[in-house]
């Protein structure tokens, strides 16, 4: 398979498509970026990467953080302790909705919905700083040690966090917080906030592609782990169109209210797209159509 030619027909097929959705708004410093952009990148087990267009754009991660910070709970011994805390279902609501957690006492659906976040970033505080603990993980998987936290980005969400504010005092409330929720409220907005460009994220996912193994060659995860976060993914990845999105590309996949996509090919490569513009679900638009052109031009499918 030709990649590099294979992106470049993705991006030019993508660019004859006008259909590119509307930026977050409802966090200033998003309101402001470009549309009109794009990025993709794939990497392969080898940690060769390819790419198109704005590949090496660092631009907020936003909500693809949980699935690195899911991991990395995960990863430690008393990480199965996790699922007495959140579920594993998908929501059929919105990312930031607060209806199903009055009527399951407090328990998040799934861990890549706000509340489910929380409650990861609130697991992984008991080790660290979880947002520094992610960017350190971040740093290494990538390659690029000069990762950072955009502290605007992090500022504008902050000021904009009433919801999550809501969503953590609700689960206080019902005894599933373990920190203050201010603490855990500061380190998940920064972990949101973290720039990478699609060749950094499809990098630092490569582990998840290779069961488990991480770019030096340790092992992070279980295979069984690593099964599970992709699991997952699949069925909870993509807000309250995870459903659409697996009949539509068929991979597990997390996105992002800043526009990015990352998705795994398990055993072969890891895939991330930036857009922006997004759809009313939160999914980037151009992101969506680019992964399903990618599985249909290479056939590369977990189905």
């Amino acid at each position: 398979m030709d990649l590099a030619s294979l992106l470049d027909r993705i991006a030019f097929d993508v660019e004859a498509d006008d259909a590119r959705g509307k930026v977050a708004d409802y966090i200033p410093a998003l309101a402001r970026v470009d549309p009109d952009r794009f990025g993709m990148a794939v990497a392969e087990l080898d940690g060769t990467v390819y790419g198109v267009g704005d590949w090496r754009q660092p631009f907020s991660i936003q909500s693809m953080s949980k699935v690195f910070t899911l991991a990395l709970v995960l990863a430690q011994a008393e990480g199965a302790d996790l699922w007495d805390r959140v579920g594993r279902e998908p929501s059929g609501d919105p990312f930031n909705s607060l209806v199903q957690l009055e009527h399951e006492d407090g328990i998040p659906r799934n861990p890549f919905i706000n509340a489910g976040a929380l409650v990861v970033t609130d697991e992984l505080a008991r080790y660290g700083d979880a947002a520094e603990e992610l960017l350190t993980f971040l740093r290494k998987e990538s390659g690029t040690p000069t990762l950072a936290f955009d502290a605007e980005v992090a500022t504008s969400e902050a000021e904009h966090a009433d919801r999550n504010r809501a969503l953590a005092y609700f689960m206080a409330a019902y005894g599933n917080m373990r920190h203050p929720v201010p603490e855990v409220l500061d380190q998940y907005v920064r972990q949101c906030a973290i720039s990478m460009s699609c060749a950094d994220l499809a990098r630092s996912s490569l582990f998840l592609a290779r069961h488990g193994i991480r770019n030096d060659g340790s092992r992070l995860l279980g295979q069984s782990e690593a099964k599970r976060v992709n699991a997952v993914m699949l069925t909870c990845g993509t807000y309250d169109a995870a459903g659409q999105f697996a009949y539509r590309v068929g991979l597990p996949a997390k996105s992002g209210v800043g526009g990015g996509i990352l998705a795994i090919v398990p055993g072969r490569c890891t895939v991330c797209v930036w857009s922006p513009g997004l759809d009313k679900r939160g999914n980037s638009v151009a992101g969506a159509t680019a992964l399903d052109l990618f599985t249909t031009l290479t056939g590369w499918s977990i189905f």
